[in-house]
C-alpha cells in the first residue's frame, strides 16, 4: 500500500439539513413508505449539497432518502434526475451489489423555468464506507465485488438508448488538454504545460479506446461504497452509461492511491477486465482521466461543494504522475 497523500481531501459535501425538505414532498415520502418518518441521520459523505439521509418510520420502514433543489446548486437536480433514471433500469434481483429505488418525486416540469426539488428513496444499507486511508482487507472485498460486478453487467442489461455510451460522455468526450492549450492558466501543473501538446493528441485516442459492452459506474470511489459484514454495495449511479469494462477500475484507481492504497499499477493488476487490454489504450485513457481532474480542479468552486476542486487536484495529481511514469514523458 502507498502512503497517504499529506493532507489528502475527503469527499464531504455541505449538506442540508432534513428540515428543509418541503412539506409536499415529505408527505409524500412517507405516504410511499407506509408510515410517519420518526428518526432521521444525516450522512456526510459525498459531494451532494441536497439532503442525505438515513430514515426510520414509526412501523420499523427504513430508507435512504436524498434530495435537492438548483437553489442548493444549479446542477445538482439534473444528476439525481438521471440517478433515477438509471436506478429504474437496474436488473432487480439480489445478484447485483446494489441498494433498490423504493420511491421518487421529481417537482420539475419540461419546457419550463420550474426546477424544482428531486427526491428518490432507497432500500437502507446498514453499512459502512471502507477506512480512509484504505485498508487492505476491505481494499481486497472492494476489488473482489467490482470484478464479479463487471462480469455481471457485462454485456450490459441495460440498453443504451437508456442510458447512453462512455463515448458520449462528457469527461471522456472533451479533450480537456486542448481547450487548455489555447490560453493555459497560470495555475496549470508545470509537467502538463511543458507536454500540453502531446496530452492533447495522446487523449484524442480515448474515445475510441473506451467503447465497450458493459455498463459502467464511473464514479468509483470509497464514498460511492458500503461495506456490511456480508455484502460490498455499490451506491450513486447517475454517471453510468455502456463502455469498456476496464474504465471504472481506471476511473478508480487515483482516489485509491491518494487514500493510502496501492499505485495505479498495481491496483489496476487486480482487475479481471483489464488483463489483454492494448497497454496504448490505456495510456490515452489516463491521459484523458488526468486531463479531466486536471482541468477541473481549475474552475471556481461549486455553489455548496467547498472542497471539490481541491478533492480533483488530489486525483489529478496522482492520474499526472501514473501517465508521466507510462510515457516517460519530463
Amino acid at each position: 500500500m502507498s502512503d497517504q497523500t499529506p493532507g489528502a481531501p475527503h469527499a464531504r459535501g455541505q449538506r442540508a439539513a432534513w428540515e428543509s425538505l418541503p412539506a409536499p414532498i415529505l408527505d409524500a415520502l412517507q405516504t410511499a413508505l407506509g408510515d410517519e418518518i420518526i428518526a432521521t441521520t444525516t450522512m456526510p459523505g459525498g459531494f451532494s449539497p441536497g439532503i442525505a439521509a438515513r430514515v426510520r418510520t414509526g412501523n420499523g420502514q427504513r430508507a435512504f432518502v436524498k434530495a435537492v433543489s438548483a437553489s442548493q446548486n444549479a446542477v445538482a437536480p439534473t444528476f439525481h434526475r438521471r440517478e433515477i433514471l438509471v436506478s429504474s433500469h437496474l436488473p432487480p434481483g439480489d445478484d447485483l451489489p446494489v441498494p433498490r429505488l423504493l420511491w421518487s418525486y421529481d417537482e420539475g416540469q419540461p419546457d419550463t423555468d420550474r426546477e424544482g426539488w428531486v427526491a428518490l428513496a432507497y432500500q437502507d444499507v446498514a453499512g459502512e464506507q471502507p477506512a480512509q486511508p484504505w485498508r487492505p482487507d476491505e481494499l481486497d472485498r472492494v476489488i473482489d465485488a467490482l470484478n464479479r460486478l463487471a462480469a455481471h453487467l457485462t454485456p450490459t442489461p441495460v440498453a443504451a438508448d437508456a442510458v447512453g455510451t462512455v463515448t458520449r460522455w462528457g469527461p471522456i468526450r472533451t479533450n480537456f488538454w486542448r481547450l487548455r492549450a489555447g490560453d493555459p492558466p497560470a495555475a496549470l501543473n508545470s509537467w502538463a504545460r511543458r507536454n500540453l501538446d502531446r496530452l492533447a493528441d495522446l487523449s484524442d485516442q480515448a474515445p475510441a479506446a473506451v467503447a465497450g459492452d458493459t455498463l459502467l459506474h464511473l464514479d468509483l470511489r470509497a464514498d460511492n461504497v458500503l461495506l456490511t459484514p456480508e455484502r460490498v454495495y455499490i451506491v450513486d449511479w447517475p454517471h453510468a452509461r455502456i463502455g469498456a469494462a476496464w474504465l471504472d477500475p481506471l476511473f478508480m484507481a487515483p482516489s485509491v492511491t491518494m487514500h493510502g492504497g496501492p499505485e495505479p499499477e498495481e491496483f489496476m493488476a487486480r482487475f479481471d477486465a483489464v488483463r489483454g487490454v492494448d497497454p496504448a489504450a490505456i495510456t490515452a485513457t489516463v491521459a484523458q482521466i488526468a486531463g479531466f481532474f486536471t482541468s477541473a480542479a481549475l474552475e471556481p468552486e461549486e455553489p455548496g461543494l467547498p472542497g471539490l476542486r481541491a478533492f480533483q487536484e488530489a486525483q489529478g495529481a496522482v492520474a499526472r504522475r501514473w501517465l508521466a511514469q507510462r510515457t516517460g514523458w519530463t
